[in-house]
């Protein structure tokens, strides 16, 4: 049996696509860093080394959205995005877990 389709993402020019990308990036070592879930101490740092350079690529990524003149974020249509790239689960890993 197959997954259920996902649905498609929405029309997002090049740099909006790169700005998903660094910021799920992003999230993903913050979740990995987050001291509030089990883990060991290698992980988080072994995440915290990378987060420099993923931070670094979302900033570079917002620079040249801004350069190339989007100089707004269209909320609503990234985060359709986001939900169809798990946004949701990979956000709440950044967040305290439920008691």
């Amino acid at each position: 049996m197959l997954p259920p389709e996902l649905p498609p993402l929405p029309a997002l020019t090049r740099a909006e696509a790169e700005l998903i990308d660094r910021y799920l990036e992003v999230v993903d070592l913050l979740g990995r860093i987050n001291p509030a879930l089990e883990g060991d101490t290698y992980r988080g740092l072994r995440a915290a080394q990378a987060l420099v350079g993923r931070a670094a690529a979302l900033r570079d990524a917002l620079a040249l959205m801004h350069r190339r003149g989007e100089t707004e974020v269209h909320a609503a249509t990234l985060a359709r995005a986001l939900r169809v790239l798990d946004g949701a689960r990979r956000t709440a890993r950044v967040g305290l877990p439920p008691r």
